[in-house]
């Protein structure tokens, strides 16, 4: 879900991603992992974005990953592969606040190869800058705050007056979501506009998958319900089998793998 947020906010407002982490409103397209030659290590949490010049890989993190130095090694020798003259900006962008000493780790080393990158950890980000643009607000709640509810209010304020619809109900899904990682569902709720929230794209594909979850569930559990009921009732029909040719209840169960109380309601039954 955080993941998918991310994609969507780095692929649907390049130029605000871009001017926060490149420090220039370049133009950016998304770039297929596959265009790298092979297939992603990890393809739900990889962005790719690109210019005429420039590669940007960002991983989004809601928390530490040991594999994270050796990937961002890992694309940045695929970039080159692929792009040989274009330089490669790498982030790991960590959502949520952390204390493990990988979210500050910055390279990777393997002998005499040495592989740098950046991070960025949002709980020690100042929050201003993220309210500046439509999409960064939604990161804007995981920043440096010492009140996160009241941050979340400025938030909502700053979404209420964004004049495309469209863009407005993505920005306040996305907002929602994020929050969460950091405040609970009911006050998100009670700040940011559900009717707005319920427009987005975002919101709508996470239902969608919310209701589709629930149905594979409810499937699942029917069919092991199913089979439980069946292996049941199969064990009984043999219990009433042993217990006609005068085997003892205890027994009966032992072979059944009934209880001891449920051979003796067949026998009562019989």
């Amino acid at each position: 879900m955080y993941d998918n947020t991310c994609r969507y906010l780095a692929e649907h407002f390049t130029t605000d991603i871009a001017t926060w982490l490149l420090g220039a409103p370049i133009a950016l397209t998304k770039l297929s992992p596959s265009e790298l030659s092979l297939e992603p290590i990890r393809a739900d949490a990889l962005i790719l974005l690109q210019s005429d010049t420039t590669l940007l890989h960002i991983e989004f993190q809601t928390g530490p990953d040991p594999d994270i130095p050796f990937r961002m090694l890992d694309y940045r020798v695929r970039g080159y592969r692929r792009f040989p003259n274009k330089r490669m900006v790498q982030f790991v962008v960590y959502l949520r606040k952390s204390d493990s000493p990988l979210v500050y780790q910055t390279r990777f080393r393997l002998s005499d190869t040495l592989h740098r990158f950046q991070v960025i950890r949002l709980w020690e980000q100042p929050h201003a800058p993220f309210l500046q643009s439509p999409g960064l607000l939604p990161f804007a709640s995981l920043t440096r705050t010492q009140n996160r509810a009241a941050l979340l209010q400025l938030v909502s304020q700053k979404i209420d007056a964004i004049a495309n619809r469209k863009q407005q109900s993505d920005v306040a899904a996305a907002a929602g979501i994020l929050a969460g990682l950091v405040l609970k569902k009911e006050l998100i709720h009670r700040i940011l506009r559900q009717d707005v929230m319920r427009e987005s794209v975002i919101y709508q594909e996470i239902e969608t998958s919310g209701i589709q979850k629930g149905r594979l569930e409810g499937k699942a559990e029917g069919r092991i319900e199913g089979r439980i009921e069946g292996k049941d009732e199969k064990a009984r029909e043999v219990a009433v089998n042993l217990l006609k040719v005068g085997m003892m209840v205890e027994q009966v169960a032992s072979v059944t793998g009934l209880s001891i109380e449920q051979v003796q309601q067949v026998q009562q039954q019989q």
